[in-house]
């Protein structure tokens, strides 16, 4: 894996490079996720490989640095990947966003204008949303205070998510807590309203049994292109590979 410093303190991001064309890809995982275990197989997948494709590690998950005083805020974030593209040397790419990183890759993009070439984000959330026991994980995770997660809350988490623990106990549980409370308290503006602004080609996939989108009109109507996979949910890359795929294949062909 390569490695460059994200917050000034000698931390550093880790993430996988795979060699191809240009433009590159840069792909970004989502919550208590990596960038090798959730897009890997994409990244390689036949029908879009061939570009250089860079799987970053967010910090806090897998193997980036877990700094005990960065915020882990969706600005946090996203300048991390910016310094992961400054130290790969790419600009002008593609960005390929998945739940936070999909949040995370709408807030790079607005921040950081003729870095990004096009977009293709899937189950973002794109509202500031309340804590709450129901609804996305992030919610049920910030209603928790962040002592409390830490020390019990996070344990709980992935006993009752066996199928997420593999990926989520090589994440910090600090950064856990921070990012789902950054993710749900959002941006000003906020990132639908970063999404609509933003002057590249835009795509947006959702599973059919996945988060809600609200507004999917008023998104089209922007420009931003809507893409339903059926028999999926919030993970389709697993639930249904091919269609996640080819959605992918035509947003990052899009102009």
């Amino acid at each position: 894996m390569l490695e460059t410093s994200f917050d000034g303190h000698g931390s550093l991001i880790r993430w996988v490079d795979i060699r191809g064309d240009l433009p590159a890809r840069v792909f970004i995982h989502g919550l208590g996720g990596n960038g090798e275990a959730i897009l890997g197989a994409v990244a390689r997948h036949p029908s879009i490989s061939g570009h250089r494709s860079i799987l970053v590690d967010l910090p806090g998950h897998g193997a980036t640095d877990r700094p005990s005083d960065f915020s882990y805020s969706l600005d946090a974030h996203a300048a991390a990947v910016v310094a992961v593209c400054r130290a790969a040397g790419v600009e002008g790419v593609d960005l390929v966003g998945h739940s936070l990183g999909a949040d995370i890759s709408v807030v790079l993009a607005a921040r950081n204008p003729g870095l990004v070439r096009r977009m293709v984000i899937s189950e973002g959330n794109l509202d500031p949303l309340p804590p709450s026991p129901s609804g996305r994980a992030s919610q049920a995770i910030a209603l928790q205070q962040e002592e409390e997660f830490v020390a019990g809350g996070y344990q709980r988490l992935m006993d009752e998510n066996p199928g997420w623990a593999p990926t989520l106990r090589r994440c910090s549980p600090l950064a856990i807590h921070r990012s789902s409370v950054g993710l749900i308290t959002g941006t000003t503006p906020t990132m639908r309203a970063l999404l609509v602004a933003v002057a590249v080609p835009r795509t947006f996939i959702k599973g059919a049994h996945g988060e809600p989108l609200l507004d999917e009109a008023g998104l089209e109507a922007a420009g931003v292109h809507v893409v339903t996979i059926q028999d999926a949910g919030h993970m389709m890359m697993f639930d249904n590979p091919p269609a996640f795929v080819d959605a992918l294949a035509v947003g990052l062909a899009r102009t």
